[in-house]
């Protein structure tokens, strides 16, 4: 890299760091307007040694020092030491799976999603930090292509397939993953034509509170974001203002701070085709979504909110990561690298990962 070059990541480095840092800084009192971190408070995204080439949709992190990644060839890693070292803890026998999904309580304690159609799509699970794995949902619909999961809490929680019989199929357990349930769909809306979900970051399912979820879709005419207040027995949608009528097109990506502040982003996954207007924001718990005044450049299948902040999120993407510090009215590219998914711990710590093995860790020093 060129000495500009070194600039740039520095530069780039520094500004993820020092919104982190005034995120999880103390608030302004009334009248005075917060600044920015020190250098010496600054971070960026730090690679860890995976050991692996594996690619990284799903990633849990639990803390600062805790957190598992799920990606393709049935690969699940765990660090407990800040990703200084990753322990591979597969499944045995789960090569020929790709996990794009991974919800973790704790050190021992995780749920992995495995997609595709038909069989391809299970649900395993481990109560001791990955030393032995449960399958606990096989899916026997070839119908069905199961895409996303997110918990409420250690016990409830839900996963989501395209659309079977013209409607979004929800999968729902009460007791941790151990086992799972068809709801039934007569609270689900009609699918559009197309219209699906895409398994790019685990977050086409999210969750915020005890019983709010929001689920994202593309491929249709338009894109949108369908919602539940009662763990997924009833839905309504919206149409967000992120371009679809393609199958690459859509929302990829949610993150809600709250149950009523939200973030969506998406565009178009190919390579070749550009992605205008690839965000979108809702303050209403998205009964309706505004397009962000100045959107990511480029496609993002993964956003996150810093942690105990009101308007600073990162999204990511194969180009690249972009900061917003208006709650997703703005954003701005901070660093380049290749990632697909993001996710911040209440702790202080943000953690993306990616194709070829990369899992990087942000944290304020």
């Amino acid at each position: 890299m060129t000495s500009m070059g070194n600039t740039r990541r520095m530069m780039s480095v520094g500004l993820i760091g020092a919104a982190l840092a005034l995120a999880l800084a103390a608030p302004a009192r009334a009248g005075e307007t917060p600044t920015a971190a020190t250098d010496r408070n600054a971070a960026g995204w730090e690679l860890t040694p995976t050991g692996t080439d594996a690619r990284f949709r799903g990633l849990a992190p639990v803390d600062r020092r805790t957190a598992w990644a799920a990606g393709s060839k049935g690969t699940v890693l765990r660090t407990t030491d800040g990703g200084r070292s990753w322990r591979n803890v597969s499944p045995p026998g789960a090569g020929e799976l790709e996990f794009r999904d991974v919800e973790a309580f704790d050190a021992r304690g995780a749920v992995v999603l495995a997609i595709g159609e038909g069989e391809a799509s299970r649900v395993l699970r481990t109560e001791d930090g990955g030393a032995t794995w449960t399958e606990s949902f096989r899916n026997t619909d070839p119908r069905a292509f199961y895409d996303c999961m997110t918990f409420f809490d250690r016990r409830h929680g839900l996963a989501m397939s395209d659309p079977v019989d013209g409607r979004y199929r929800i999968l729902a357990t009460r007791d941790g993953g151990r086992s799972w349930q068809v709801l039934p769909n007569a609270g689900m809306p009609d699918a559009l034509p197309g219209e699906a979900g895409f398994a790019a970051s685990g977050q086409c399912l999210v969750s915020a509170g005890p019983r709010d979820v929001w689920l994202a879709t593309g491929g249709g005419a338009t894109a949108r974001v369908l919602h539940s207040s009662d763990r997924g027995l009833t839905w309504t949608a919206t149409v967000t203002p992120i371009p679809a009528g393609d199958p690459a097109r859509g929302v990829f990506g949610l993150a809600f701070r709250d149950r009523a502040h939200g973030i969506a982003v998406g565009g178009d996954y190919r390579k070749d085709q550009p992605s205008p207007q690839a965000g979108a924001v809702t303050g209403n718990g998205g009964r309706t979504w505004r397009a962000s005044a100045t959107p990511p450049p480029a496609y993002r299948s993964g956003v996150a909110w810093l942690p105990h902040s009101r308007n600073a999120a990162l999204a990511v993407g194969p180009t690249g990561t972009d900061l917003t510090t208006d709650g997703g009215r703005t954003w701005r590219t901070v660093d380049t690298g290749s990632y697909d998914t993001v996710d911040c711990t209440p702790d202080g710590s943000c953690w993306a990962a990616g194709e070829k093995g990369r899992i990087a860790r942000l944290d304020r020093h």
